[in-house]
């Protein structure tokens, strides 16, 4: 096996060690494949951390999953206690073994029914592992508990680790993956300190109380030849097995939408760029107790259920009953929702699980349920100092879990009676809108206050709402900026009436001077009206007298144009006939 990472840098092509997978969730994502194939891998742990779990399912899983046969070598139970107590898990055993998938072979050590001759070696148990490995084919070996030896040969320490050291480079030498299961000690993993000659890889289990609530705790100690995760991961041990919650090992490959989904408030909207929150999204409400945040969380269900999704309804603090009671007095029917299968409520104290198995709780729910949107409420209740930062972490994983299964997430987190900002310093960078809900003080009153802290991917609000509870629902309305500052309550609703009074005033002061305005224009207009009738007038008097004027002098034209002609015509008849000019000096002989 190589790693195409190395060889695409130019480098040579890297041999990776072979791995054999255990088929534990989450342990072979940390190890990044499994166990080492054909090497011994130490487990150990203290009673009760569930090492022969670990290398039962190792068998079981390679037997059921990867066709590799095993066998179990045990030291502390009975074959018939083993497979009775396995049952509850779902581990078939006894089924197993009728296949020839896996061989049980319990070896009774008693002290006092032991003799010792001569030399003693371990001869004949590698000589029972090899027959039993030889019946049924087996690739993997799991030897529960080696610890067994030492406890019965207690005099003899030396001469146990010598066989052991000959039977583990057997089980090497014949390309056996084996487990092998220890005892932690005081101040060593094992009590009689195998780890250092026996396993290229260890696992360490355990088993702790905090606060009265068990915890479990896996990380891999050593892995000769390969790298793995060294953190320390949570596990669980449920109904289905051990499965070990690896927080680092998650991707941040989820897809995203670019659909909008509504509040179910239309003013929480209208601050979202007014079309709400992205679908697959996680939103933090956080605020002082009393501000409203369930109230918040209720009205984003509303609005789910109302578009036919399923909603899965996490609550650490309040009943079912209390939720759908206290949501009915804001004008919120939830109980419908649950009527018609839509609505799902998860309702118990913070303290009654582990962080791993509240992880593993909430997953299994919501793989059975399937919803579209899931509410936690409150996230708080599950980050508190008793629980440290393991809480936080699985809030982490819970959040990228539900974003990478495109499912939309409300949170909501009681903060401190500060501005609630630093409180909710250890989610806030990982949830894609903040709303902060809090209490504003003033004129003896206290009220709501609500604002969008941030909101990725989308323009919105900057401003303060005041946050209303009413019998209606939920409103949101601007708040009254002042000379005094910010009001809200009673001293805003008092301030906006004196302004709607100043406001009314004006306007009947800017009626009155339309009215008057209009008057004036009015008068105007009939003296505008009556001066164009006298000129009107006038002027028809004037075009009369033009027109008589203009006539009489082409009257009086005409008649000295006719008397002319009178007098040319009388000046002819009357005068005595005269010759023609001629000849200058006819004239002059008359």
């Amino acid at each position: 096996m190589t790693s195409p990472d190395v060889a695409g840098r130019g480098g040579p092509a890297r041999v990776m060690l072979p791995k054999s997978l255990t088929g534990i969730d989450g342990f072979d994502e940390i190890t990044e494949g499994g166990l080492p194939t054909g090497r011994p891998t130490l487990v150990c742990g203290p009673a009760g951390s569930g090492k022969s779990l670990f290398a039962l399912q190792f068998l079981v899983n390679g037997a059921t999953r990867y066709g590799e046969p095993g066998v179990f070598l045990t030291f502390e139970e009975a074959r018939d206690d083993l497979v009775a107590n396995t049952s509850s898990l779902g581990l078939d055993l006894a089924g197993l073994e009728r296949d020839g998938k896996l061989l049980i072979d319990g070896v009774t050590l008693q002290p006092e029914t032991i003799v010792e001759t001569g030399d003693f070696n371990l001869e004949a148990l590698m000589v029972r592992v090899a027959w039993a490995v030889e019946k049924i084919g087996a690739k993997r070996v799991a030897i529960d508990n080696v610890e067994s030896l030492f406890v019965t040969f207690a005099n003899r320490p030396a001469m146990i680790r010598s066989e052991l050291q000959r039977l583990f480079r057997w089980l090497k030498a014949n390309g056996l993956t084996a487990v092998i299961t220890g005892e932690r000690g005081v101040d060593t993993l094992t009590r009689h300190g195998m780890e250092e000659y026996l396993a290229d890889c260890v696992v360490l289990l355990d088993q702790r109380v905090v606060q009265e609530v068990t915890t479990r705790r896996l990380r891999v100690l050593k892995y000769r030849g390969s790298i793995h995760g060294t953190n320390e991961y949570p596990f669980l041990i449920g109904l289905d097995g051990m499965e070990v919650l690896p927080i680092t090992s998650l991707t941040m490959d989820q897809q995203v939408s670019d659909e909008r989904l509504s509040s179910g408030m239309p003013g929480l909207d209208e601050m979202l760029g007014g079309l709400g929150v992205f679908r697959a999204s996680s939103i933090l409400i956080s605020g002082t107790s009393g501000t409203g945040k369930t109230t918040l969380a209720a009205n984003f269900a509303n609005a789910a259920c109302e578009r036919g999704e399923r909603v899965l309804f996490f609550s650490f603090e309040e009943s079912p009953a209390e939720i759908l009671r206290n949501m009915a007095s804001v004008g919120l029917d939830l109980a419908r929702w649950v009527a018609a299968g839509l609505l799902h409520f998860h309702c118990e104290r913070p303290t009654t699980l582990g962080v791993e198995a509240r992880l593993v709780t909430m997953q299994r729910l919501i793989h059975q349920i399937a919803p579209m949107l899931v509410i936690i409420e409150p996230v708080s209740s599950l980050s508190s100092d008793t629980q440290g930062p393991d809480a936080s972490a699985m809030i982490v994983r819970q959040i990228h879990y539900l974003k990478s299964a495109g499912i939309t997430t409300v949170l909501t987190s009681l903060t401190g009676s500060g501005s609630g900002e630093p409180s909710a310093q250890h989610i806030s960078s990982l949830v894609d809108t903040w709303v902060l809900v809090r209490t504003l003080e003033g004129s003896g009153e206290r009220n709501r206050g609500l604002y969008v802290l941030k909101s990725r991917g989308m323009a919105h609000s900057n401003q303060i709402r005041e946050f209303i509870l009413s019998d209606n629902g939920v409103r949101l309305v601007p708040v009254y900026i002042g000379p005094a500052g910010v009001l809200t309550g009673s001293a805003r609703a008092a301030e906006e009436t004196i302004e709607r009074d100043i406001i009314a005033g004006l306007d009947e002061k800017a009626a009155q001077l339309a009215a008057a305005l209009e008057g004036r224009r009015e008068a105007v207009e009939a003296h505008v009206a009556a001066i164009r009738t006298d000129f009107e007038t006038e002027e028809s008097l004037t075009r009369r007298l033009v027109e008589t004027t203009e006539e009489r002098r082409v009257a009086l034209q005409s008649e000295r144009t006719a008397e002319g002609h009178k007098r040319t015509a009388a000046s002819t008849v009357n005068s005595p006939s005269r010759e023609r000019p001629g000849d200058p000096r006819e004239g002059a002989s008359r």
